[in-house]
C-alpha cells in the first residue's frame, strides 16, 4: 500500500519524504488556507518537493469552471492530479479531463455507488473519507472494502486514496482490505511509527551494553 501525506506544510512534507516510505501528498483549500501564502504558488513548491501524485483541488462547482481550473493546475507540474468533488458536474469534469490525459481525483466520495460512477467516469483516483463517515455513526471501512470489491469485479483501474484517516488503526483496515493508498495527517505519520514497547526495548538494550566490561 502507498502513503501519501494530507497536507500543504513543506516542512511536513520534507520530514516525512526523509522517512523514506512517502509516495505523494494530497491537499485541499483548507489546507493551503493555513500556510498563509497563495494557493498557486504553495502547490508549486509541494509539487517540486515530490516525485509521485500531488492532488490540487479546484475551487469550481461547475462542469466548465471545474475544467478550466483544472487545465491551468496540470500545467504546474506533469505529476500534478485534480482533485474534484464527487458531484454531477464533478463527473462530467471527470470525463472530459480523462480524454486529455489529465488525472484526477474524485473527493468527497461516502458510499460505494459514488466511487462505481467515478470509476467509470474514468476517475484516476477516488478518496472515500472514512473519518467523516465514523463521525456520523457510519462503518467508513465498509464503504473502503465495497469499492475494492467492485472495483475488483469489474477490473476498474481506479485507485482507491483511502482518506479522512484518523488514526493509525485506519491505516492497518486500509492495508487488510487492499487499499492502493492511505492518505494520512502528518501526526498520524509520527505515531504509525512508534510503539511503546519498541521504546522500552532500546532502552534496556542501552542499559546492558552499559554493563559490559570495558
Amino acid at each position: 500500500m502507498k502513503l501519501f501525506i494530507d497536507t500543504a506544510d513543506i516542512k511536513e512534507i520534507r520530514r516525512a519524504k526523509e522517512l523514506g516510505i512517502l509516495d505523494g501528498v494530497t491537499t485541499n483549500p483548507t489546507l493551503v488556507s493555513r500556510i498563509g501564502r497563495p494557493y498557486r504558488e504553495v502547490l508549486v513548491e509541494v509539487a517540486k518537493e515530490v516525485d509521485g501524485p500531488v492532488s490540487a483541488e479546484v475551487i469550481s462547482t461547475d462542469y466548465d469552471g471545474m475544467v478550466k481550473e483544472a487545465r491551468e493546475l496540470a500545467k504546474i507540474r506533469d505529476n500534478i492530479n485534480i482533485k474534484i468533488p464527487l458531484i454531477e458536474e464533478g463527473l462530467r469534469a471527470v470525463r472530459t479531463l480523462s480524454s486529455e490525459k489529465i488525472k484526477t481525483n474524485v473527493t468527497l466520495c461516502f458510499n460505494s455507488i459514488q466511487a462505481l460512477m467515478a470509476a467509470k467516469a474514468g476517475a484516476t483516483f477516488i478518496s472515500p473519507f472514512i473519518g467523516r463517515l465514523d463521525d456520523i455513526a457510519s462503518e467508513g471501512m465498509e464503504v473502503v472494502e465495497e469499492i475494492a470489491t467492485i472495483y475488483a469485479n469489474y477490473g476498474f483501474n481506479t485507485e482507491i486514496i483511502v482518506a479522512s484517516i484518523r488514526n493509525p488503526l485506519h491505516i492497518k483496515h486500509a492495508a487488510l482490505i487492499g487499499a492502493d493508498i492511505a492518505t494520512i495527517p502528518f501526526d498520524v505519520f509520527q505515531k504509525i511509527i512508534k510503539h511503546p514497547l519498541t521504546d522500552i526495548g532500546i532502552a534496556r538494550f542501552i542499559e546492558d551494553y552499559k554493563k559490559i566490561p570495558k
